[in-house]
């Protein structure tokens, strides 16, 4: 568990410690709004192409062996992101680091299933999901103080010594190996279809304002749907589509799916906002944005553990509740909002995911039989970075459709503005979607699998 959740951590800082830095990165290599997108959106796309081949193999290979290989390939990302001269060169690394965050969240959430009897998997569950949460409150406190006192590589240089501790623990004090699938032989051709199909798909999303983006858009689609039926007719499939048969499992995916779709974007809105239109230095946004992430942290573990008591999408669909709340108060985010309104509005966030993602997260771990934990635990972290990056896709295109290639500088304040406004209006429809998917889980009548 302290594995699970100290490699959980590090992986959700390094997710989210970037967007504090993005204006500085953005001044010191002269990019505009859409690339700077593209240094988180990178990573994400990543850890979306290579988390459902990572499931199939972790199981195969050995869930330790899997961490092991995760922590060394992230270390090599992060000191490669440090040192980046270019845009370019700082995407490629973030890319490294994806794969390695792919390989780190899969073997953690199925450790942890692996490891703990079902009745405190909820509790589990929700110490890691807490974890996250931690990282991505201090995420970006200390993101903006590093930012400002030391410049942005130093929050690369941050993860190298924490990746020293899980990686000892593992080598000198972890004995066991969980191998679940060792004689299954691997699908490379699901696995090439998929990748291709989610790459067109997520790429193409992010510029579906253009024509090209629409044909990607569509073709990725196909590819998809090709694999799904590919791997039906598989003995051995890098992934169980047949899963998506149990309502429950489905309905809490899509809940999922959904919920970071319409969520991730609003740390960058807000941090857009606070920097820009009201001239807070990063550090001081820093501080403000940990108002949601440090009420998850609190709450998640609770919500876990009574997961395992009460029906879980109930509660998920309770915390949703308040999240499409919280985002459509900022619907009406412009100069003149007071900063009072804008912290009620992070607190209302906060309290709904940290009542949601746990129990989610529980359902969808206990609705697939404990076999195929590292499965599950792929389709978790696929469905985490596909809603990530989907989210930051929408807010890419918005950008490129009010603003267009432009920098973010004052005459083009009113447009950013605005393109935040139209962003969180989809949010909240997705939230109130979100919140319908979890009921009808709720009534499907599958208990979860021991």
């Amino acid at each position: 568990m302290f594995l699970a959740a100290l490699t959980s951590f590090i992986t959700a800082f390094s997710t989210s410690a970037i967007a504090v830095a993005l204006p500085a990165i953005a001044s010191q290599f002269s990019i505009n709004a859409i690339l700077q997108n593209w240094l988180a959106t990178s990573f994400l796309l990543s850890i979306a192409i290579f988390s459902v081949p990572f499931g199939k193999l972790a199981g195969k290979y050995g869930l330790k062996k899997f961490f092991i290989l995760g922590i060394l390939i992230f270390f090599v990302g992060s000191v490669g992101a440090s040192i980046s001269f270019s845009a370019y060169h700082l995407i490629f690394f973030r890319v490294i680091q994806g794969i390695a965050a792919a390989m780190l969240n899969i073997a953690s959430l199925a450790m942890i299933t692996e490891a703990l009897p079902p009745k405190e998997r909820g509790k589990g569950i929700g110490i890691t999901i807490s974890s996250v949460y931690i990282g991505l409150t201090l995420a970006p406190v200390l993101g903006g103080i590093l930012t400002k006192n030391l410049g942005w590589p130093s929050i690369f240089y941050l993860t190298l010594p924490l990746l020293i501790i899980p990686l000892a623990i593992l080598i000198f004090k972890v004995k066991n190996e969980w191998v679940t699938g060792k004689k299954d032989p691997f699908d490379f051709i699901g696995t090439f279809v998929y990748s291709i199909g989610i790459l067109l798909f997520m790429y193409g999303f992010t510029i579906l304002n253009q024509l090209t983006g629409v044909f990607l858009t569509i073709l990725g689609l196909i590819l998809l749907a090709g694999f799904a039926f590919w791997e039906l007719r598989q003995k051995f499939p890098v992934f169980h589509v047949e899963f998506f048969k149990n309502l429950k499992f489905s309905s809490s995916t899509l809940a999922a799916l959904i919920s970071y779709l319409a969520t991730f974007i609003v740390t960058y809105i807000l941090n857009y906002h606070l920097q820009y239109i009201r001239h807070m230095d990063p550090q001081t946004t820093g501080l403000i944005l940990i108002v949601t992430p440090a009420l998850m942290a609190l709450i998640a573990p609770f919500s876990g553990k009574l997961s395992d008591k009460i029906e879980p999408q109930k509660l998920a669909s309770l915390g949703m509740v308040f999240v499409t709340v919280a985002i459509f108060i900022l619907i009406f985010l412009d100069k003149s909002m007071p900063l009072y309104v804008i912290v009620v509005s992070m607190v209302l966030q906060g309290i709904g995911y940290g009542i949601f993602s746990s129990p989610n997260t529980n359902s969808i771990m206990g609705s697939v039989p404990r076999k195929f934990a590292s499965l599950a635990s792929a389709t978790v972290s696929t469905v985490r970075v596909i809603g990530q990056t989907m989210s930051l896709g929408m807010l890419t295109v918005i950008f490129a459709v009010i603003m267009g290639s432009v920098p973010i500088i004052p005459r083009y304040f009113s447009l950013l503005i605005l393109s935040s406004q139209i962003a969180c209006v989809f949010s909240t429809v997705l939230c109130f979607i979100a919140v319908i998917a979890s009921l009808v889980g709720m009534k499907s009548g599958k208990r979860m699998i021991s």
